[in-house]
C-alpha cells in the first residue's frame, strides 16, 4: 500500500511538472520580440497595469537639463536624441522626467516620414485615460493613448505600455510616454496652453 502511493504520488509530479513545463514552453514562443512590441498598435484595456515597477527615472533625470529660461512658465521638454522627457516649473527647474518614444524615421505602413515635428507648441487638448486614436490602426482607429495632450495637430503627448517605449523613435508621430508618467502631466503638471518644446533630432 505503501509503495502504491509512492508511485501514485510520483506519477502526479511528473504529470505536473509535464503540464507546467509545456504551459512555459508555449507562452515563451508566442511572445513577440521588443522591437515587434514597440511598433506595434497594442490594445490597451482599462484596468490594465502595463508597466514595470523596476523602471529607473534617474536614468532620464540625468540626459535633460536640469534647468532652462524659458520665461516664467511652466514647460514640457522632449528631446527625441536623448529618447526622454523633462517638465520645468515656472523657475526654470526640473521636476520631473522619463523615457520618451518619438516619431519615427520612416513609417513603412503609411509609406511617408513620421517624426514628431521639433519647434514650440501649446497644449491644446487634454484628454483622460480614455482618448483613443481615430487614425491607428490604419484603417481601423481604436487604439488607446491614455492621458492624450494634443499640441500639435495630431500629435501629442499619450502613455504606453513600456514594452512600446524603447530607447528608439518608433511612434507615428507622438510622444510615447510610461502611463504613469502621462498620468501625472496631464493631472498634476499640464493645463491648456502649456509649453511644449520638441528639440530636433
Amino acid at each position: 500500500m505503501y509503495i502504491h502511493r509512492q508511485w501514485q504520488n510520483y506519477f502526479l509530479l511528473v504529470c505536473g511538472v509535464f503540464l507546467l513545463s509545456s504551459c512555459v514552453n508555449r507562452s515563451i514562443q508566442s511572445q513577440p520580440s521588443p522591437a515587434e512590441l514597440a511598433s506595434a498598435n497594442l490594445p490597451l484595456y482599462h484596468g490594465q497595469a502595463p508597466y514595470s515597477s523596476s523602471y529607473d527615472e534617474s536614468r532620464y533625470l540625468s540626459r535633460m537639463p536640469q534647468s532652462v529660461n524659458f520665461g516664467k512658465e511652466r514647460v514640457i521638454l522632449i528631446d527625441p536624441k536623448a529618447y526622454a522627457w523633462g517638465a520645468y516649473d515656472t523657475d526654470g527647474q526640473l521636476v520631473r522626467a522619463g523615457i520618451a518614444t518619438s516619431g519615427a524615421d520612416f513609417c513603412e505602413d503609411e509609406g511617408r516620414p513620421c517624426r514628431t515635428s521639433a519647434g514650440t507648441f501649446r497644449i491644446f487638448s487634454l484628454g483622460d485615460e480614455t482618448c483613443v486614436s481615430k487614425k491607428y490602426p490604419l484603417g481601423e482607429g481604436g487604439s488607446l493613448m491614455p492621458y492624450c495632450m494634443f499640441f500639435n495637430g495630431g500629435q501629442s503627448l499619450h502613455g504606453s505600455p513600456d514594452p512600446m517605449l524603447v530607447e528608439n523613435n518608433v511612434s507615428h508621430g507622438c510622444v510615447r510616454l510610461r502611463i504613469p508618467d502621462a498620468a501625472w502631466i496631464r493631472y498634476d503638471f499640464a493645463r491648456m496652453g502649456t509649453k511644449v518644446i520638441v528639440l530636433p533630432y
